[in-house]
């Protein structure tokens, strides 16, 4: 198998980062203006690094399949955003956050990258309050922090429940700016199809405009991908729908290894599914378990009597209830990690405890918080005696200081007061820790061919903790891409522009209008969902929360078959040269069906349990770790980074050997 070079720098860790930028190659700013950069995705990692780059002084095109980069999906972030900036004084550090996040991730991430990412944390919040971003405060005036799962700090910065969208509007800024200047060339409402090489070096673009249907040729000395994770291969997730991993997946299939496809997220704080007729689910914050704890009936009567709507929550008596994550995990309660809260919940619904109609759900009660919070607000106001009703109005109003945005969305979808009743919630597919290999520099295993945020596999692992995938996009974006990409790009200062009339152009071009007039012409039966949702059956079966060998056999199996099926029967109705989001669709669906087979492929090599990727093989049989998931360090302490040979089936893997020379490797413990 052939090695695979992660360009780690020597030294010790703490001065990795530091020492690298004081002996890469840099751009003259005068050079910078004769080169020309590509970014694919205008999310926060996209958005960050096009702003950036362009403020340095090189030729930014921009792509962004919406109508604006202020769509993008990172503007559905809620909670907050992690930096190591120890403003509670609870003992947080840079190597804390580095700690946790490696821990976090099940101990199957590249210490190298995580360090530096934690220790460009800190910047991107000072980056973001300069740029306005409305970060909660505290009484006195600073930023204010709340905790997240898996730590015991409070290091989480956050606008309400909606610190995603007003971190997206401080990029978007930044990137108005250069668009004035003429620095950003924005092609808005514009799908990239594929990528040009030229001599081994990503060179351009095909993309195709979404209202015309024009096919596009874009050349540069350099591409960045940043379009976000695959996590619709599920079909229901808790993405955009228009979210997809077509970019990525194209890259991978011109030389860009993909790296553990299995390890994705399940999040545990998600609107239960309500129907078959559904197109995607809705993310309840992970912010909400500091204060909410998650329960279900302890009796299996009551539970029975739940679901089928002869009790309600509120009837049931507190030692009738079963806190199971803080019965399970005493030190971590209801901030475990995601992996943990949502197999947990599994657990507790396969067993028959679920309290919605389907038994695929459990409570998540503010109960408790509104009375503590009115408890307090009354000793502040100096109110003695005061009644059950006003130690209810001040404690309420507290929440809805802190979490009224996500209240109001749980209302109006569930049409249920949650301030009254607790709210239900389920796991559902939402962060993908897999992604595009690249090295430290964050380049693929193609020269010149970037990739950043969630769409590259580089700090999370196996498991992502909250509020960590805005500090990635933006540390990627801002801080770490400028500094990587200019030590390449030092190359290329008298290489001039990048012609697009070359014969790689032309074969580029041909085979993605070749697949867009199949589409088009194809005689099928069935709409591009029939596939995608069967698609999105078998993996959530499958390949979901819980993997076995015989049920990722049988996967790869289907899958190849709905694939087979897609390219003999589909139907794209409408034409090419229109508007024409069937056709887009189309091309998505064809991708996440060679995808979803690879994902499966990965998930059955890795004979092992860590992190969203849970094994039934692997868990631990008896001692206090009973039914938790077990790793095998000794034979899968590596990256999976899988290399295209045509069928998902023949793809060849490559391993990335981990090393830890700063933290033990150990079985995570969050009792």
């Amino acid at each position: 198998m052939a090695m695979l070079d992660s360009k780690v720098p020597e030294g010790s860790i703490e001065n990795k980062w530091t020492d690298y930028k004081n002996h890469i190659n840099l751009v003259n700013p005068a050079n910078k203006r004769h080169i020309d950069i590509i970014v694919v995705g205008t999310g926060l990692a996209g958005g960050a690094a096009a702003a950036t780059l362009a403020e340095l002084g090189y030729n930014v095109k921009a792509f962004a399949y919406q109508d604006s980069p202020r769509r993008a999906h990172s503007i559905a972030a809620q909670g907050g955003i992690n930096a190591a900036k120890n403003y509670q004084g609870d003992g947080d550090s840079t190597y804390r956050l580095f700690y946790d996040t490696v821990k976090g991730g099940d101990y199957r991430s590249r210490e190298a990258n995580v360090y530096r990412l934690a220790e460009v944390s800190a910047n991107i919040i000072d980056q973001c309050v300069a740029q306005g971003v409305p970060f909660a405060r505290d009484y006195g005036g600073l930023l204010d922090n709340r905790s997240f799962g898996g730590v015991l700090v409070s290091r989480t910065f956050y606008a309400k429940g909606q610190t995603g969208q007003q971190l997206l509007l401080g990029c978007y800024s930044a990137m108005n700016r250069q668009i004035a200047r003429g620095k950003i060339e924005m092609f808005n409402r514009h799908e990239m199809l594929d990528v040009v090489k030229i001599d081994g070096k990503a060179r351009g673009i095909i993309a195709r405009d979404l209202i015309t249907g024009e096919i596009e040729r874009h050349s540069a000395h350099a591409v960045v991908i940043a379009t976000g994770g695959y996590g619709n291969v599920y079909f229901l997730s808790t993405n955009a729908m228009g979210s997809n991993a077509t970019a990525a997946w194209k890259i991978h299939k011109k030389g860009a290894f993909f790296a553990n496809p299995c390890f994705t997220q399940i999040h545990p704080t998600c609107i239960p599914r309500s129907g078959d007729y559904q197109s995607k689910l809705t993310l309840m914050s992970e912010s909400l378990r500091n204060d909410g704890r998650i329960w279900v009936p302890a009796k299996i009567e009551d539970a029975k009597a739940i679901q089928q709507n002869k009790l309600k929550p509120t009837q049931i008596a507190e030692e009738d209830r079963d806190y199971f994550l803080e019965r399970r995990y005493p030190a971590f309660g209801n901030l475990v990690p995601r992996d943990v809260a949502s197999r947990a919940a599994k657990e507790r619904c396969d067993a028959g405890f679920g309290v919605n109609a389907t038994g695929e759900a459990v409570y998540l009660d503010f109960a408790n918080a509104i009375e503590r919070y009115g408890k307090i607000e009354a000793k502040v106001h100096n109110i003695t005696n005061a009644s059950k009703e006003k130690i209810y109005a001040l404690g309420k109003a507290i929440v809805e200081e802190k979490y009224g945005n996500l209240f109001q969305m749980y209302e109006k979808i569930v049409d249920q007061n949650p301030y009254e009743t607790p709210m239900m919630i389920y796991p559902a597919t939402h962060y993908t820790m897999g992604g595009i290999w690249v090295d430290y520099n964050l380049m693929t295993t193609v020269d010149g061919l970037y990739c950043i945020g969630e769409a590259n596999f580089s700090d999370h692992g196996a498991n992502r903790l909250g509020a960590s995938a805005l500090m990635q996009g933006l540390a990627d974006g801002y801080f770490i891409l400028p500094y990587t990409i200019g030590d390449y790009l030092s190359n290329d200062i008298r290489t001039g522009k990048i012609p697009t009339d070359t014969k790689e152009f032309d074969e580029v071009e041909k085979e993605v209008k070749d697949r867009i007039d199949f589409f088009i012409n194809n005689k099928g039966t069935k709409t591009v969902d029939y596939f995608h949702k069967k698609l999105g059956k078998v993996m959530w079966d499958k390949v979901g929360m819980a993997r076995n060998a015989k049920g990722l056999t049988e996967a790869m199996a289907e899958i190849k078959a709905i694939r087979e099926e897609f390219w003999k029967d589909v139907k794209v109705p409408g034409s090419a040269n229109e508007m024409n989001p069937e056709l887009e669709k189309a091309g998505r669906v064809a991708d996440f069906l060679e995808l979803g087979e690879l994902f499966a492929k990965d998930a059955l090599v890795r004979e092992e349990s860590c992190g969203g990727h849970f094994r039934e093989e692997s868990a631990e049989t008896d001692g206090p770790q009973k039914g938790e998931a077990k790793r095998n360090d000794a034979d899968f302490a590596f990256v999976s980074a899988w290399e295209y040979k045509g069928e998902p089936a023949d793809a060849v893997l490559h391993k990335e050997e981990l090393e830890f020379k700063d933290i033990e490797l150990k079985q995570r413990s969050y009792k």
